[in-house]
C-alpha cells in the first residue's frame, strides 16, 4: 500500500534482470526509510506483472506497469543485465517505459538498462554511462547519446544513469543525498558499508567512506563535519583541539585512534573532496578554488590532488567535469 506522503520508487524489471542492480538500489531507499520513515514506498514491476526470472535464479515478484497509470511516482529505475538487450528490442515494453517517463520526477538506469532508456529515446541529447564493457555497444547504436565510460553514475537534468551492479547502489545514494541532505547519505552509506560518490557525473577516481568521512565511531563525526563546512578557515591541529575542548596532544592522538589517520591528513582529504566537487561541477579558476577550499594558493592546491589523487588540477577537471556551469 501506498502512503499518501512518500515518494514512491519504482524499479522496472524484465526476464533474465541482473538481481543486484535491482536489490542493491532497492536496498538503499528501503534502509533510508529506517532514518526518515515513510519517505519511500518502494514497488516492482514488469510489463506483463507476475513473476519475473532473474540471473541468479531467484524470481522476482511484480505488478504491471499499468498498474501505474493512475499513480504519482517519484523516481523510476530501470534494471540492467543480461536480459536489458531483448527487452530494449521490444516496442511495447519500451513504450510503456516511456509512459513511465512523463509521471516521474526523476528517472534512471542501473547498468545496460541504459540501452531501454536509449531506445525509448529519453537519452537522446543527453550525457549517459552503462556497464564498462557496453559503452562501445551503446555509443555505436545510439549516435544521440553522449556515452561517458569512465564515469560511475551520470545525473543529465532529470535522468541518470550508473555504470555496472554496485554503481547502482552509488547512484542510489546520492538520490538520497538529493532527498535527504548529504549528512543522512553519508550515515546510510556507513551503515551499508559502501562508498558514497558525489553528486554528479563521478569518475572511477572517488574515494572510499573512508575517505570522505573519517570515523571508526561517533567520537568525531560533529568535528569531521564542522570541518567540511569551514575548510577555508585555519584548521590547524591546535584550532581543531580547541574546538573539541582538548589538549593538541590528546586531540591528535584521540583523533588518530578513532579514524585510523592523523588530523593533518583528514583535513587535507576533505579539502582535496571539496576541490574535486568544484572542478567537476563549475567554471571557477584554480585560485578561487583554492582560496575556498583552504589552499591557500593553486599550488598547494595542485601538490595536495597530486598526493591524494595522483593527478593535477587542468588535468582533473579536463577528464572528470560534469558539464558547463557558470559558477
Amino acid at each position: 500500500m501506498t502512503s499518501h506522503s512518500a515518494k514512491l520508487v519504482v524499479f522496472v524489471v524484465f526476464p533474465n534482470v541482473k538481481l543486484l542492480d535491482v536489490t542493491g538500489p532497492m536496498q538503499v531507499f528501503a534502509d533510508a526509510n529506517l532514518m526518515a520513515p515513510n519517505l519511500y514506498d518502494l514497488k516492482l514491476v514488469s510489463e506483463a506483472g507476475g513473476i519475473v526470472s532473474s540471473d541468479a535464479l531467484m524470481p522476482i515478484g511484480t505488478d504491471s506497469i499499468l498498474s501505474l497509470d493512475d499513480t504519482k511516482i517519484d523516481t523510476v529505475i530501470v534494471a540492467g543485465g543480461s536480459g536489458a538487450f531483448a527487452a530494449s528490442e521490444d516496442e511495447r515494453f519500451v513504450q510503456r517505459v516511456l509512459r513511465l517517463k512523463a509521471k516521474a520526477r526523476r528517472f534512471a538506469s542501473v547498468c545496460t538498462g541504459a540501452f531501454i532508456l536509449a531506445k525509448a529515446g529519453i537519452l537522446d541529447g543527453r550525457s549517459a554511462v552503462t556497464h564498462w564493457d557496453s559503452c562501445d555497444r551503446l555509443r555505436d547504436r545510439f549516435v544521440n547519446v553522449a556515452v561517458r565510460e569512465d564515469a560511475i553514475y551520470v545525473q543529465d537534468g532529470d535522468v541518470w544513469t550508473s555504470a555496472g551492479v554496485t554503481a547502482g547502489i552509488d547512484m542510489s545514494l546520492a538520490m538520497v543525498a538529493e532527498d535527504m541532505g548529504r549528512k543522512p547519505a553519508l550515515d546510510l552509506a556507513r551503515s551499508l558499508v559502501v562508498y558514497l560518490v558525489r553528486p554528479g557525473g563521478q569518475s572511477q577516481f572517488s574515494g572510499p567512506l573512508q575517505r570522505q568521512f573519517q570515523v571508526t565511531s561517533t567520537r568525531f563525526e560533529d568535528l569531521n563535519a564542522w570541518i567540511t563546512d569551514n575548510l577555508s578557515s585555519d584548521l590547524s591541529v591546535e584550532e581543531l583541539a580547541k574546538h573539541v575542548s582538548m589538549s593538541p596532544r590528546n586531540f591528535a592522538r584521540l583523533y588518530k585512534q578513532h579514524t585510523g589517520i592523523p588530523p593533518a591528513k583528514a583535513v587535507e582529504s576533505f579539502r582535496v573532496e571539496a576541490a574535486c566537487r568544484l572542478l567537476e561541477g563549475s567554471n571557477v579558476p584554480l585560485i578561487e578554488i583554492a582560496r575556498r577550499c583552504g589552499f591557500g594558493d593553486d599550488e598547494r592546491l595542485r601538490r595536495a590532488l597530486i598526493r591524494g589523487r595522483n593527478i593535477a588540477p587542468g588535468a582533473y577537471r579536463e577528464r572528470f567535469r560534469t558539464g558547463a556551469a557558470n559558477c
